[in-house]
């Protein structure tokens, strides 16, 4: 079989290279959408700028696991994001031990990104994914680096049977002196990087340690978090409103071919960068859209403040505007609210003349509501 070369086994591998006329114009608009974007979040009141914040780091978070094949309960995690940011949210489920650890670990990755990134941070991180030592049934070598004494680090996608080799990673020999290296890097100010913008070095820095992969697993949610952070950096918040875990999600295959295709190239990674720079637009468009929602659903409740409502009108209305699945009927309703038909239909129909909910002009056999923005 003939030898496959990867681009870290080239000489000067980490020397990068890439096209700015291909860059420099997804750079602008990915710029102008994060002022667009921060400026939208100014508008917005402390509660609303909050709940902004919340949504983002739990989808982030979620969808980091998600990717890995790992679900998370969204309300535990939301719960445990909450708490963190000092968010009084008692209706939400506690969080796991687990869980806790995962989002303090993507939160300790954002909150410092002004502080230089240190091996030891690395290992802390990865503690915290794995608290009891194991990756699903398999014992690992938790808060060290890999010794390949299983064989060699490959990256791999699909499930048991489906799996597909994209590279093989450097040799554990390597990894203690090419972590240090990109450490080095990444730590480096952008004058003395021929002022590199941020968020292709965020891009190059997503490649560079995925490609290192130095643990024996966990890899790929520290390579996001690293991400995550100089994004804050290139923002220059800790805050974060928008998740690129969730828009790789979304384009899997198309991350993990682009990653094989420049793996098995040259120290030229426009191909990828162009990639990363088109999700990180993705992700920012995505949180425009939530953002405005959230505008839009404190303008309906200021609009709609001296109606006085039941428990479950609240919650319904509120899900609505945010996460409801399919179509509002009244066997819907009463299902989700535990409550009778008639009880649902007295609810909806209250809501109906109060103006806040209509009837879909959509209904077909059965009918549907809508909420009145």
């Amino acid at each position: 079989m003939k030898h496959v070369t990867y681009i870290h086994e080239h000489p000067n591998w980490t020397d990068w290279q890439w096209s700015d006329k291909k860059l420099l114009p997804l750079v602008s608009q990915v710029r102008l959408l994060q002022g667009q974007l921060l400026g939208k979040l100014l508008t917005l009141g402390f509660d609303l700028n909050v709940e902004a914040q919340l949504d983002a780091v739990t989808l982030e978070i979620v969808k980091t696991s998600e990717i890995e094949g790992e679900i998370l309960k969204t309300d535990q995690v939301r719960s445990s994001v909450a708490w963190h940011l000092g968010v009084d949210d008692h209706n939400m489920p506690a969080a796991s031990r687990e869980i806790d650890a995962v989002v303090e670990m993507m939160l300790d990755a954002t909150f410092h990104y002004q502080k230089p990134l240190l091996l030891e941070d690395l290992l802390g991180w990865h503690r915290a994914l794995f608290p009891e030592g194991y990756s699903g049934l398999y014992r690992i070598k938790v808060g060290k680096l890999r010794d390949d004494s299983q064989g060699a680090m490959q990256v791999v996608s699909g499930g048991y049977g489906r799996e597909r080799v994209h590279f093989v990673a450097p040799h554990a020999d390597r990894i203690f002196d090419e972590l240090d290296l990109f450490l080095q890097w990444l730590n480096m100010p952008s004058s003395q990087q021929d002022n590199l913008d941020l968020v292709i070095k965020a891009g190059i820095a997503h490649l560079w340690f995925v490609t290192l992969h130095p643990f024996d697993d966990g890899n790929g949610r520290l390579t996001r978090a690293i991400t995550e952070r100089m994004l804050a950096k290139s923002d220059g918040s800790a805050q974060r409103f928008y998740s690129m875990s969730a828009q790789i999600l979304n384009r899997r295959n198309d991350y993990y071919k682009v990653l094989e295709r420049t793996q098995k190239g040259d120290r030229d990674i426009t191909l990828w960068l162009v990639w990363f720079l088109e999700t990180l637009k993705d992700a920012l468009l995505a949180a425009q859209a939530t953002t405005d929602k959230i505008m839009d659903k404190a303008s309906f409740w200021q609009m709609h403040r001296h109606h006085a409502l039941n428990d479950r009108q609240i919650k319904m209305l509120n899900s609505l505007m945010s996460d409801f699945y399919g179509k509002l009927t009244t066997k819907k309703w009463a299902t989700i609210n535990k409550c009778s038909i008639d009880t649902a239909l007295r609810d909806i129909n209250d809501l109906i003349e109060k103006g806040m909910l209509e009837k879909s002009a959509a209904s077909g056999r059965s009918t549907n509501y809508e909420i009145v923005l």
